[in-house]
């Protein structure tokens, strides 16, 4: 049976997604297609997959416009990436920001058991906060493992590399010390976004410092939840902390720290505090103009607006 499990996770790997806000997922896969993959019958799948929390989902009718005619092709090159750097023994790391979080006294969604309620303020004005909160999320696809970085500023692309090669350094290069190369799955948009030219910047300058040739899947605009860090990470964390109010920053990471991933294993997480000013606030100071650094970037034959590789200009101390 573990071994049937197994299978099913691999005939439906890469066409999975789910809520970051509970532990529902779903499937773009029928069950006679799972059926006849796993050579059992469509019972015997319609049983594995509620088991696994997988449930049926009807249309909504939500979407304002056409889906991208792109959408299939990079959904296909980013499975024949993943697993073609998997089967190589390089690491595959699934990126995002959660939503930003108010920290104090507030109310937080969902339910947790005890006595007496806990009663918080009524309103949810960010001038009475404390400060914010912006989890960056770091999930290794390959091994399960989630790494957050929590800023305290703003979701820039310069705080997103950051916290990209923080994870390298206190993280990645321990587990695969032989790796010379790393695919990152983000989104299109947000601080990781594929037009955004100070992403790639980050991204040169941690190929820089770690000698790292690393390839960039974006997934399609509004395709988000296909993102697995969106599930496997932040679904989990969601259901942690659901009703516990966010009082301070050890206590937000203290609820992080003992989230598990949907593969068992424990989040790791890192404070940052530095303030990563927008590019607004940069050119509301006053200061002089910085002059974008050059970027050794090979664009991909497939999608090359979706799916580049950035390659280290000079290798430095890791």
């Amino acid at each position: 049976m573990p071994g049937l499990t197994k299978r099913l996770h691999k005939v439906l790997d890469g066409s999975t997604a789910g809520d970051p806000m509970s532990s529902i997922k779903w499937t773009r896969k029928s069950t006679r297609v799972v059926a006849l993959a796993l050579r059992v019958s469509h019972t015997k799948a319609w049983k594995m997959l509620r088991a696994e929390k997988y449930r049926l989902r009807f249309n909504r009718k939500r979407l304002a416009r056409k889906s991208s005619t792109d959408r299939n092709q990079q959904f296909a090159e980013i499975n024949r990436l993943r697993e073609s750097f998997a089967r190589r023994g390089q690491p595959v790391i699934s990126v995002d920001a959660k939503r930003r979080e108010l920290v104090g006294l507030f109310k937080n969604q969902g339910r947790a058991w005890r006595k007496t309620p806990i009663d918080v303020g009524i309103y949810d004005f960010p001038s009475d906060a404390d400060g914010v909160a912006i989890p960056y999320g770091i999930y290794d696809v390959t091994r399960g493992d989630g790494f957050v970085v929590v800023g305290t500023s703003h979701n820039t692309p310069a705080f997103a590399a950051n916290g990209i090669h923080k994870w390298w350094r206190l993280v990645g290069r321990k587990v695969y010390s032989v790796a010379r190369k790393l695919l990152i799955l983000a989104d299109s948009g947000s601080s990781n976004g594929a037009r955004a030219h100070a992403w790639k910047e980050g991204l040169q300058q941690i190929a820089d410092r770690t000698g790292l040739r690393i390839t960039v899947a974006h997934y399609p605009t509004g395709a988000s939840k296909w993102n697995p860090v969106e599930h496997r990470l932040f679904g989990p964390i969601s259901i942690n902390w659901a009703g516990e109010p966010l009082v301070d920053y050890n206590t937000l990471c203290q609820l992080i720290r003992h989230t598990r991933t949907t593969s068992g294993a424990r989040c790791k997480v890192s404070l940052d505090r530095r303030n990563w000013p927008t590019q607004k606030e940069i050119k509301d100071s006053g200061a002089a103009p910085v002059l974008k650094s050059p970027i050794a970037i090979r664009r991909a034959n497939v999608l090359p607006e979706l799916n580049y590789t950035i390659v280290p200009i000079a290798t430095r101390c890791k």
